[in-house]
């Protein structure tokens, strides 16, 4: 059924302005300053947009639906995460692809794709972690960037002897990613100081949950950052910092950069919100805080904010990543190491950054915008069919509620998680409708269910664009 959205003010990256939207099929075909209805088809759904504001559907680059961590599984399927993403006006999500290293690249890739095909209902695509690289590996890397439209890969320079390449074929998988034009995304610590922070600190008794920031300080995660630049320089690879925490690990990317490296950076929302003392505190509340790398010292949150602001910082995701606090995250009630590490954010997202940046006058519409969609589809090959407001684009589209006013609690969340992290926080703005390649998927915060329709989400190839 063909859209008009009717005198909303239009959002992008560059600029705002109030016009009409009107999206037949799955495209957007015009804009204008006024369409006439009657000039429509009589099938056309209008919605008015007046006082609301007009985003293009926002895209996470971050995001953990099928996640093997630590011994279980993420309680979110594709299901219930994009049920949740769609809801806070998430159109798109790239899902980190996490094998073990006994796992062939191509297999993982099958799992995952499999399925997400089956059951997601956004618009979805992958990082493919590399936590092998023999040539097995190395060839059926290949293949996937050839045929199955792989564009961006994963390492970890964490979770020793789990995840982490030896340098050796961290260079050599950079190199290659250089050759195919592939981007490589990379969690930045260092893992033998994690492991060895670790084993003194549990050796000492320390095994309560405020003893994760200290295992993985902020020292740690800048060396990750310089250490990743550093082998990147040498290669000439394109590179991309996931969940950057703190200042520290900023300073880092913003040298590198100024000598010349390809490097960009991502924060990701629990970072802009909570400080460590979250996850201090007791009676084991903390587990719900914990993740890598971890929440900081609080003047860190107005170093994130003001680099996202000079658009320093490129993205901002969620690492969403959901364990059940009763029966996941209790898992490590012995040993902080024990908890899975994680905190679900796939639906708070949007509101989270609107309420805490655009309202507190941290940014502005545009820079959300910016970092919220259009600069992810612009490093992982989506624009501009996906990140902006254009003719031609696809017709993924939030009217937002900038008015709206409530508080954050899990009874709101279409996740299957027992928990909301943000539970009672204050909630400005709302996405009013969401629209999927043209179809309505989300009203007023919520998922539009239909019984008839199987999940609506696609896979989208992409190309390497570096």
């Amino acid at each position: 059924m063909p859209i008009l959205i009717r005198g909303g003010t239009i959002v992008t990256a560059d600029e705002q302005r109030v016009a009409d939207v009107y999206a037949e099929g799955e495209t957007i075909t015009r804009i204008e300053p006024t369409i006439d209805p009657k000039s429509l088809p009589r099938a056309t759904e209008i919605i008015d947009a007046t006082g609301k504001l007009i985003f293009p559907g926002f895209i996470d680059p971050h995001v953990h639906i099928h996640l093997p961590f630590m011994g279980t599984l993420a309680a979110d399927n594709h299901d219930s995460a994009t049920r949740a993403a769609l809801a806070g006006g998430t159109t798109t999500v790239i899902e980190m692809i996490c094998p073990s290293p006994q796992d062939e690249p191509a297999a993982a890739f099958n799992t995952w794709h499999t399925l997400a095909a089956a059951s997601s209902h956004c618009d979805f695509t992958f990082h493919q972690a590399v936590v092998r690289f023999d040539a097995l590996a190395r060839a059926q890397l290949r293949e996937l960037v050839a045929t199955r439209g792989v564009a961006s890969f994963k390492v970890f320079l964490a979770y020793k002897g789990a995840l982490d390449l030896s340098d050796e074929n961290l260079l050599a998988l950079l190199e290659l990613a250089k050759e195919l034009g592939v981007i490589v995304t990379a969690h930045c610590e260092n893992a033998d100081a994690v492991a060895f922070m670790q084993k003194r600190l549990i050796d000492a008794g320390h095994t309560g949950t405020e003893f994760h920031e200290p295992s993985r300080p902020e020292c740690v995660e800048a060396d990750g950052v310089h250490h990743l630049a550093t082998l990147a320089e040498l290669t000439g690879a394109h590179v991309y910092v996931v969940h950057t925490s703190c200042e520290s690990a900023l300073q880092q990317a913003r040298e590198a950069r100024a000598r010349g490296v390809n490097l960009w950076v991502e924060a990701v929302v629990p970072h802009l919100v909570f400080d460590k003392s979250a996850a201090e505190r007791s009676d084991f509340e903390g587990a719900k805080y914990l993740m890598s790398p971890p929440l900081r010292a609080a003047h860190n949150i107005e170093s994130l904010w003001s680099a996202i602001a000079r658009r320093e910082i490129s993205t901002i995701g969620t690492d969403h990543a959901p364990f059940h606090f009763a029966t996941q995250k209790s898992l490590g009630r012995h040993a902080f190491t024990a908890v899975p590490n994680g905190i679900g954010s796939i639906q708070e997202r949007v509101d989270l950054l609107y309420t805490h940046g655009v309202i507190a006058g941290r940014i502005d519409l545009c820079t959300l915008v910016d970092a919220a969609s259009t600069q992810a589809a612009k490093l992982f090959g989506l624009f501009p069919r996906k990140g902006t407001i254009a003719v031609g684009s696809d017709a993924d589209l939030v009217v937002y509620d900038p008015n709206f006013r409530a508080r954050f609690t899990r009874e709101g969340s279409e996740s299957a998680l027992d928990y909301s992290a943000y539970e009672g926080m204050e909630r400005c703005g709302r996405a009013s409708v969401v629209t999927l390649r043209g179809r309505i998927v989300a009203r007023d915060g919520s998922f539009v269910h239909d019984a008839s329709r199987a999940a609506g989400g696609r896979y989208l190839a992409r190309r390497p664009t570096h």
